[in-house]
């Protein structure tokens, strides 16, 4: 089995700007105050390394025994063009999840996400500045960690976003906001990267030949899942579209993952994009930017073992024709990266975060160097899902 370390990663977004704590300390804890969150705030201190939203942890003192926690964000208004919209999904879709655990005997405090309004009922705080925040009820006994090496990790992570689905099996995804529209519209993101190509604004198109003739050859791939959708073959799910390892809360005691955070892009879709993305980054067994393109590959263990874990988590929610396409999920949602790499190094990396001149073509190339493996090891690939028809 792969010893690569299983973390997701894409790049982070440009233009975004974590407010400096030491200056405005002041005024994190009056927006905080906005809220209703119980006792005495006692400190306000960033949190974790997302790339989108700014994440600071509010440490509260209810009596001088008993503290909580809490989240603020400020949500990203310059990704989510929508935050009225965001906020709508969530407050939806974790009413929806904590009834479900609920009923199911569990724990709706710890088992979802839950969203502390503001002191006039309202799910987020508007600034006069234009800056949207909201706060969640912190998830006590659980880490979620952006590094993990045991591969029972990235199991457990499969069972909890199969559970997810699960759970949601249910709800109308129709009704759910596209808080980033086309997200995985594949025939779209074709569109935009052909674009790019013929516009060529950086005259960068004559030294990526070989890249754009590897997506050319595969256009016909980027319709599958789409039309599928479109024509009722596979179902309209709820997906969480950021199916990566920090999105999962893993209990203190028993490991297991016992919570999915982070519903930004929670929107309608295919359960087949959550768990391709997955495979996409967790089974490949080099770093999503590796220039020695012979240290990339699909590796078939961790691919069983993601597998294993998000069917049974879906606990019999998956139809036949979900099981059978789950192969092109992988391929479909690991071409797709590679397609959004590529199309932003042609238009000047003007999205994904870059710390060399060509990391986006690096990155690019990983994708596509694990699309071809994938084929190579297609046949296999069938066979292991099809085993759970």
């Amino acid at each position: 089995m792969s010893e690569k370390i299983i973390a997701g990663v894409t790049g982070g977004v440009k233009g975004w700007e974590v407010p400096k704590l030491s200056k405005e300390n002041s005024e994190l804890i009056r927006i905080a105050e906005r809220f209703e969150i119980e006792g005495e705030l006692e400190s306000v201190v960033p949190h974790g390394n997302g790339h989108i939203n700014d994440t600071f942890l509010l440490n509260c003192r209810i009596t001088p025994e008993k503290k909580c926690k809490y989240i603020l964000q400020r949500i990203n208004h310059e990704v989510f063009k929508d935050p009225e919209g965001l906020m709508e999904n969530i407050v939806e879709v974790t009413a929806f999840l904590q009834k479900k655990i609920k009923e199911n005997g569990g724990d709706p405090t710890r088992e979802a996400l839950n969203v502390i309004p503001v002191r006039d009922g309202s799910s987020y705080w508007e600034e006069q500045d234009g800056t949207f925040w909201r706060v969640y009820r912190f998830v006590e006994d659980a880490d979620s960690f952006d590094v993990v090496k045991r591969p029972e990790d990235f199991y457990e992570s499969a069972v909890a976003f199969g559970h997810f689905q699960k759970l949601l099996e249910d709800y109308p995804a129709e009704k759910l906001h596209e808080t980033i529209p086309n997200f995985h519209n594949t025939i779209d993101r074709m569109e935009k990267f052909k674009k790019a190509v013929k516009e060529d604004s950086m005259h960068r198109v004559a030294e990526v030949e070989d890249e754009i003739r590897f997506v050319m050859d595969r256009e016909a791939d980027c319709h599958v899942l789409c039309d599928m959708l479109a024509s009722g073959e596979i179902p309209l799910r709820v997906t969480h579209n950021d199916t990566k390892l920090n999105n999962i809360m893993l209990d203190h005691e028993t490991g297991k993952g016992i919570c999915v955070i982070d519903l930004d892009t929670v929107m309608p879709g295919s359960a087949l994009y959550d768990y391709g993305d997955s495979i996409r980054f967790g089974a490949n067994t080099g770093e999503e930017d590796e220039k020695d393109l012979s240290k990339i590959s699909c590796d078939l263990e961790l691919f069983v073992l993601y597998t294993k874990g998000f069917i049974e988590g879906c606990g019999g929610s998956l139809t036949e024709k979900e099981i059978r396409m789950l192969p092109m999920g992988a391929k479909l949602m690991t071409l797709e990266c590679g397609i959004r790499f590529l199309t932003d190094y042609l238009e000047g990396d003007h999205y994904f975060k870059i710390h060399r001149p060509e990391h986006n073509l690096d990155r690019c190339r990983t994708q596509f160097a694990m699309v071809k493996d994938m084929e190579d090891k297609w046949d296999k690939m069938k066979e292991i899902v099809e085993s759970y028809l």
